[in-house]
Formats: C-alpha cells, structure tokens, sequence
C-alpha cells in the first residue's frame, strides 16, 4: 500500500493497533499492522520488561509506544507529586461515597500497596523516563495524548529518528500540534474509547485535513469507532493515511481485559459507550455501569475530581471491584467497566488479534473492489 505511513514506518498495512497488552502488540505488528504499547500503567523499569518481550515475540517488525502526558492537570507545575501526596488531597466526601457504593454491592474497598515514592497517575516527569527506557529498544513511533507532547518528547524524536504521533480530538488541537513540530496526527472523534471530543470521526478527520493543508504536510489517522476494514476504508477515502483502533482488541484473546468485561462487550450495544468523568476526572468513553451512573447521575454524587485525582479513587474501587467479580460475586458484574468506544456495539465475538488483523485486510479490500465497481458503472 502507498500510505506514508506504510513508507515512514515500514509497515505492509496501516492499521494501528493501541493497546496496554504486549500480546496485542506483538500479534499485530507479526500479521501486518502496526502494534502500539500504551505505557500509562508502567513505570521506568516495568516498561524495559514489556519492550524486551516484546522485541522477542515481533519477529522484528515494528512497533511504538503510547504516553500520555496531560497538558493540563490539578497537579500540573508541580514537582516531585507522589501517589501517597495525593491521596491526602481526597476529600473525605469522595472517599465515604466510594465506600458506600461498594458497600451496597457487597464490596470490600481495601487499597493495593503503593511505594513511598509511586508518581503520580500520568506522571510527565516518568512518562519521559519510559521513553528514554523506550529508546534502547527499535521502536519506530512515540505518541502522546491529551494535549500538545512536551518539547522534550518532540526533541527526543527527532534525535532518535522516530516519528512522534499526537491524538487531537478537535480542529483546533489539530493547528497547534502541527504547529508543535509533530510528525502524525491521531485524528480521533467521539466515538473512540477513553478520552475523547465531541466531534464525530466523519466530520472532524475531513475538517482536519482541510485545516492543516495550508500550514504543513502531516499524515492524518483516523481514529474513533473504527472496528472494520470498510470503516477504515472510509476513513482513507477521505484523505486518511491509516487507522488508528483501540477497542476491536480488547475482545481479543491476548487482550488485557477480564472474562467479564469481554462477556458485557459483547452484550453491549453501542449506546452502552459513554462518556463519563468518573474514572479519570476527564470525559472518557467506557462501558457504562453503576459506577458511572453513580458519579454521573446519582443526587448524592460528589462530582468527578479533577485528574488526577479521580484516578486515585477509581484505581482502588476497580481493583476490589475486578477482584470480588473474579471470586463469583454476581452484584459486582453490575460495576465492571473499562474504556471502550461506540463500536463495541459490532463486537459479536472474541477472536485472536492475528484474526482480527486479517479480517481488517479481506474487508478493506472487499470495500475497495466494490467502490471500484460503483466507478465503473
């Protein structure tokens, strides 16, 4: 295929799997696409672990690392902001209400140990650490979420010789990271899973590509609902260079993600993707459940704390919550949720990633021949 991308990166097919299982990552980049290891839940020396893995199990195609440094967070400006700092920045209200909601699903909220010097949620300080791990190993892209990467993410790219990719969820967004100097624009719309905008993919990747053509040349990928090769086809009719994925994986069966979640996916319908505040502080699309109906709805609800405070809540009620699920209590299926975007309504199976990747291919050529048929009548 003649996508920059496929020449930037030197991939067959560009179809770019994120993902925060290595598995995932490694099944893609084998079959053809172009996997990428989301690093958010890592540190400095669990990053090394997963890339070592991962170099040994690609067969040495490539691959990329995902970081997620907010430009904009309660904390942001500070220096040296621990998980213990923040968890003296809860407010007992938060707290009791958490409790009391795991309490009515017979829910026991005991925290997992953190280390006296554990950073913060999305630490930007150890988001650059990893990519500085990231860099002894042959990755061949470095992306970055929610906001403009910092100028040292840029800098490091271009000394590595390793295009830096940046996910923008509006046309505005979008100038400002071209302005930045990045080298890939992550078009993502609303529907996509995690953070996201308001705008839909068929609207804001042509509204992109427009806004960016008189200022610089920058690939576009389209992002957000994608979970076919017809999509993805559609989205490169309109002047896309690839698709960027995130949910088709985790119905997979290398994906990260529990029997549980996997089973509610596949129940879901689209309209079971929302978007809520109440597991990082900012709107994020994920399954709905109790927890965001509680946070986003109920009377009583304190209301969603800024990130990363939310994160400091959310990730001790999902670990009793995954782990009393798990052990068979049936009330706690009603609180399991993940990110996951609109398309989870056309998830009808759980398949491997390999499959998933040759599926992409046959559709996408399946959706090609027939506009091609259309022309030519």
């Amino acid at each position: 295929m003649k996508s920059p991308v496929c020449e930037m990166l030197g991939i067959e097919f560009p179809l770019f799997a994120f993902s925060h299982c290595r598995d995932v990552v490694a099944a893609v980049s084998r079959a053809g696409g172009f996997g990428v290891l989301g690093a958010t839940a890592h540190s400095p020396d669990t990053i090394e672990q997963e890339l070592k893995w991962i170099d040994d199990h690609t067969d040495g195609k490539p691959y990329g690392v995902d970081v997620l440094i907010p430009e904009n967070m309660s904390t942001t400006g500070e220096k040296n902001v621990t998980w213990r700092s923040l968890e003296a920045r809860v407010p007992e209200a938060h707290r009791e209400f958490t409790k009391k909601l795991l309490k009515k699903y017979d829910i026991e909220l005991a925290a997992p140990p953190v280390a006296d010097n554990q950073a913060q949620p999305f630490d930007p300080q150890w988001a650059i650490e990893m990519l500085e791990v990231s860099f002894r190993h042959p990755i061949k892209l470095i992306a970055n979420a929610l906001g403009v990467p910092p100028k040292e993410m840029i800098e490091m790219g271009r000394a590595h010789g390793v295009p830096v990719a940046a996910l923008v969820g509006a046309k505005e967004h979008a100038l400002r990271q071209v302005a930045a100097g990045v080298d890939i624009l992550v078009v993502q719309g609303t529907e996509a899973g995690g953070h996201c905008g308001e705008v839909s993919t068929l609207v804001l990747v042509p509204e992109v590509i427009k806004a960016i053509k008189q200022v610089r040349d920058v690939p576009v990928l389209a992002a957000g609902g994608i979970m076919t090769g017809r999509q993805m086809a559609a989205c490169m009719a309109m002047g896309a260079a690839g698709a960027w994925t995130g949910s088709v994986w985790l119905a997979t069966a290398e994906s990260e993600t529990s029997e549980i979640f996997r089973e509610k996916m596949i129940a879901a319908s689209s309209r079971d993707a929302v978007r809520s505040k109440g597991r990082t502080g900012k709107p994020a699309r994920q399954l709905r459940s109790v927890w965001t109906d509680a946070w986003d709805r109920a009377p009583d609800s304190p209301g969603a704390l800024p990130m990363p405070l939310q994160s400091i809540i959310s990730r001790d009620a999902f670990h009793a919550i995954d782990r009393a699920a798990a052990s068979g209590n049936a009330k706690a299926r009603d609180l399991v949720s993940y990110f996951v975007g609109q398309g989870v309504g056309l998830i009808d199976s759980v398949k491997s990633a390999g499959s998933v990747v040759q599926e992409f291919k046959e559709d996408f050529l399946d959706a090609v021949e027939h506009m091609n048929a259309l022309v030519e009548e």
